[in-house]
């Protein structure tokens, strides 16, 4: 195995309240993430990216944790969790934990330690700062969850900083007994066999501490990529993820294919992969004062234009992660595509374009059967993100109404991808025998495993496909990528070739058939299909079906 394993890899991301419940509580937990392991073993998949399951009082899904080194006993112990490990070990499947390295739960020890005064052993573990003159926060800042990121602390007498609830204070990373704390409890981890990390936001650890106002009060502007950050993510690769040969992908808001290089480029020595955000707003209104929940049409063009200026712009200087769903996203079909009329052909032709760039694809749970965002009543969602962006927007603001809020919600909330896994048409779609912790999605009886593995259209199939594709393909792994078509508001056309052949990959990203294009056209009868969600198509000339897409090797 090589150092670089996860390179020709494929990742997928388990959000484990929701996955499956053994132990009939409602919740998911590890056991059924190891009943699981057939299953994820059958897709095909390489490693397993696990969303938290540290001791966390779950006010923003265990992204709020009180202890790192703890397993929460809703998901199980730290036994269950080094079974797991090990289980996963034994059938050839890595394991990738979440960690959150920007803030802890105000439960947690160092917090509780920190309120009690300004002089002891944890009283900077995070940012405190008195209040201004008149009584106020230090500065206009604002948390990503709505309002100030600022929260008054009765016991200690000051402000503490937060980027997101203010349950969730954030650590301060100038403080070296910091820093420590938290390599140390990566050592732990490594110790037990975890394999590697997806990093929580990791780009705001570091903080500007002038703390000058933002230019509009309440916003995040100022968040990503402080002045300390590379600093900070070198000493870390240093002392943990080198030593441990321990693979990381990191969360960057902010980041764009020109600045990605400084985090991910090899001499660099910081992150071996990095999540953009810049793709997942092609259907946000730009600088609207609704901020993601000002919604316009998904821009194709602009689309394929972010994707590929990062395949461009990583060439020789960094790899790139790809994805399209995960627990902050909602069901990529349900929100660019088509999941009703076309649900099969749509989630096999965004799968097919991912999968086909270069990069290490990222699966999210249920994506591999075409899982869609389920449209709830507003009172059925529970995240912490919807509720208080739904009371500044909608009550304080009044800048949307409910029902335009709503059908925002419908497309694009955090809760639409954590709706429980549709493994059968049984009760709780076979996730759980009693009431799951959130809603499952009324589709379940039509969308599930069960039904999926026996139909001719299977997602699934498409997806082991695939996968097999990126374990056995050189191309797929070193292969040069070329946009083409890059105007056309409907195909999504790239070419990745090497010295040895030469790939097509294309998918028609529409409700309405589109003339197969003349560059195809002109390729020779011989060419072969690699993959292909059409069965009828036999030729390279006849016009594509909504949602068509193939790869063709010329």
């Amino acid at each position: 195995m090589t150092e670089k394993w996860w390179k020709n890899a494929v990742i997928y991301q388990i959000y484990p309240k929701s996955f499956a419940d053994s132990n009939q509580d409602g919740i998911g937990d590890l056991e059924g993430i190891i009943e699981k392991l057939p299953y994820l073993k059958k897709l095909g998949v390489d490693a397993l990216w696990i969303s938290p399951v540290y001791l966390s009082p779950q006010v923003d899904n265990g992204y709020d944790i009180t202890d790192y080194r703890k397993i929460d006993p809703i998901f199980g112990d730290n036994e269950t969790m080094y079974r797991l490990i090990a289980k996963a070990h034994s059938v050839g499947i890595k394991i990738i934990m979440d960690f959150v390295a920007n803030h802890t739960s105000d439960q947690a020890l160092w917090f509780k330690e920190s309120r009690k005064s300004k002089e002891n052993f944890f009283s900077d573990f995070y940012i405190w700062k008195d209040a201004l003159p008149d009584g106020s926060a230090p500065n206009n800042w604002g948390s990503n969850f709505g309002g100030s990121a600022w929260t008054w602390d009765d016991m200690r007498q000051q402000y503490y900083l937060h980027y997101y609830a203010k349950e969730q204070p954030d650590l301060n990373w100038e403080n070296p007994r910091v820093r420590q704390y938290i390599y140390d409890m990566m050592r732990f981890w490594k110790a037990k066999g975890v394999d590697g990390w997806r990093m929580d936001v990791i780009t705001s650890i570091s903080k500007d501490l002038d703390f000058p106002n933002n230019p509009q009060s309440y916003s995040t502007s100022n968040q990503q990529n402080g002045p300390r950050m590379h600093e900070f993510i070198h000493e870390m690769h240093k002392e943990v993820l080198a030593p441990f040969g321990m693979m990381s992908v990191g969360e960057s808001p902010a980041s764009t294919s020109k600045d990605a290089p400084l985090l991910v480029d090899p001499q660099r020595e910081e992150l071996d992969m990095i999540f953009t955000f810049e793709h997942m707003h092609v259907d946000r209104k730009k600088n609207d004062i609704n901020g993601r929940w000002a919604l316009q049409k998904m821009d194709l063009v602009e689309l394929k234009r972010i994707l590929s200026n990062w395949q461009v712009d990583l060439e020789g200087k960094g790899w790139n992660a790809l994805y399209f769903e995960n627990h902050d996203r909602a069901r990529v079909i349900s929100r660019f595509g088509n999941d009703t009329n076309y649900r099969y052909s749509c989630a096999t032709a965004f799968a097919t374009i991912l999968h086909g760039m270069k990069g290490t694809p990222f699966i999210y749970q249920g994506e591999e059967i075409g899982m869609t965002n389920p449209k709830f009543e507003l009172s059925d969602y529970v995240d912490i993100e919807l509720k208080g962006n739904y009371e500044e927007v909608v009550k304080k603001n009044k800048t949307l109404s409910e029902e335009e809020f709503l059908k925002a919600v419908h497309k694009v909330s955090r809760d639409n991808a954590r709706t429980p896994m549709q493994w059968s048409s049984g009760p709780h779609a076979g996730f759980s025998t009693v009431k799951p912790w959130f809603k499952v999605n009324p589709n379940y009886k039509k969308i599930n495993v069960e039904t999926d593995l026996s139909s001719n259209q299977s997602i699934f199939n498409y997806y082991q496909k695939l996968i097999q594709l990126r374990h056995n393909e050189q191309l797929l792994l070193d292969g040069n990528y070329t946009l083409l078509l890059e105007k056309d508001p409907n195909l999504f056309l790239y070419k990745r070739e090497s010295q040895q052949s030469a790939w097509y990959v294309l998918a028609n990203l529409s409700d309405t058939p589109q003339e197969m294009p003349e560059i195809i056209q002109k390729e020779k009868a011989e060419s072969q299909f690699v993959i292909k969600n059409n069965p009828n198509r036999t030729n390279l000339k006849d016009a594509l079906a909504p949602y068509e897409a193939f790869i063709v090797s010329i």
